[in-house]
This record gives C-alpha cells, structure tokens and sequence, in this order.
C-alpha cells in the first residue's frame, strides 16, 4: 500500500510505500526533509507558514530566503595549481637523478608522499564532494586534509617495510591492494562525508599521482 506525500518545499506530490511509514526522508527533487505519515493518514497536505508577525507596530514582516553560495576558483589559482604541479614533476625528477644509481630513502619517499598528499586531499575534494552538503571550510577543512594526507603517506610507508620481493611483480598486487585500499578509502569516507565510491575515486587520484611521480623518480610505482 502506498502513501501519498506532498513535500513541504517543492509542493511535488509522490507516493512512498508503507514501509516507510513514520520516517523521515528527502524529497526526491529539492531534497528537503519530509515526514512520512503513518498509513492511517491518507495524505498529507502541507499548508502555507503563516506571515512572520512584526516586531514593532507599523513594521511589515521579513522574510529573506536562504541563498545558496557557490565557491568559483579563480585563474590565479588555476595559475598556481599548475606551476605546482609542474615544479613538483621537476622535483621528483631531479631527486631520481641525483640518488641514482640507489633510490631514495623510505623515509624522503614517505615525507613526499605526505607532502604531495595534502593538494591532492584538498584539489580531489573540492573536485567531487557533493554540492548538496555544506563545504567544509577553515580550520575544520585543514584539519580534515591533514588527517587524511597522512593516512595516505602512511600507507606508502607500509608499503615501504614489505619485503622488496613481495612486491616485485604486478600480480601480487591483487592480495595486497584492497588490504592498501581500505585503509585509504576509509580514510576519504570518514573525513569528507563521502559515499564509497567518491572516496575510492579521491584514494584513487592520489596513488596515481604518487604512483607517476615515483615512475618520474626511477622508483618502481606500486
């Protein structure tokens, strides 16, 4: 049995079943919250808010909607987001040549990869974070990235203390890599409210960034 609904927002009038009888949900068009009745009630008629009352004698009621803002980037930034991806191309390049023929440290790989992994954060959520939700912004925003920058490096780290020849060949990468990859795409999922498949695509972003960037360095990718 289905329950009609009449959403208090976009006035849309659709039918939900029964199940979700009591719950609240959001409108399948402007996403505002609705209360589903209970299949006692047949429908569910939502009547205009009255006019605000004013708050001196003479004063006419106010009422300002919310205006949603959105965030443009700018060309400066476009501008320096590329020079910094194109001096950070350069300094992995030039850091290959000038260890060869050893490869860098773990550790100078791991403070790159934390170093790369704090744009990557920040550019790959401005990128696919839903615009329906609130941006994070500020202190909490850098703290986020933060977080999640390290918990990439981190698993560069990881990656490092393995035995050379439990990664020498591709094909072990089918056991290894969902044990890498969870740890990372939860890492997305907790600290930017995504879905799981966004926070695979931002976990992705950054292993193919590194994973470039290490090629550039004579270091193997994976």
């Amino acid at each position: 049995m289905a329950i009609n609904v009449v959403c208090p927002g976009c006035r849309s009038r659709f039918a939900v079943s029964e199940k979700f009888a009591g719950k609240t949900g959001p409108c399948p068009k402007c996403k505002q919250p609705i209360a589903i009745p209970t299949p006692a009630a047949k429908d569910v008629v939502v009547h205009e808010p009255e006019p605000a009352q004013p708050t001196a004698p003479g004063a006419a009621p106010v009422t300002i909607p919310f205006r949603r803002v959105e965030t443009r980037v700018s060309g400066l930034t476009w501008t320096l987001v590329v020079a910094g991806a194109v001096a950070t191309m350069v300094v992995a390049w030039a850091t290959g040549r000038a260890w060869r023929p050893a490869t860098p440290p773990d550790w100078m790989l791991a403070a790159g990869g934390f170093l790369v992994a704090i744009p990557c954060v920040a550019l790959g959520y401005a990128a696919i974070r839903d615009r329906e939700l609130e941006a994070y912004q500020g202190r909490s925003l850098a703290l986020r990235v933060l977080i999640c920058s390290a918990v990439y490096a981190a698993l560069w780290l990881a990656k490092g203390v393995l035995p050379a020849e439990s990664t020498a060949e591709m094909w072990q990468w089918i056991y290894l890599g969902p044990l890498f990859a969870f740890p990372g795409v939860l890492a997305a999922y907790a600290a930017f409210d995504f879905d799981w498949g966004p926070a695979s695509v931002h976990f992705s972003f950054y292993v193919i960034v590194t994973a470039f960037l290490r090629w550039l360095a004579g270091v193997p990718p994976l």
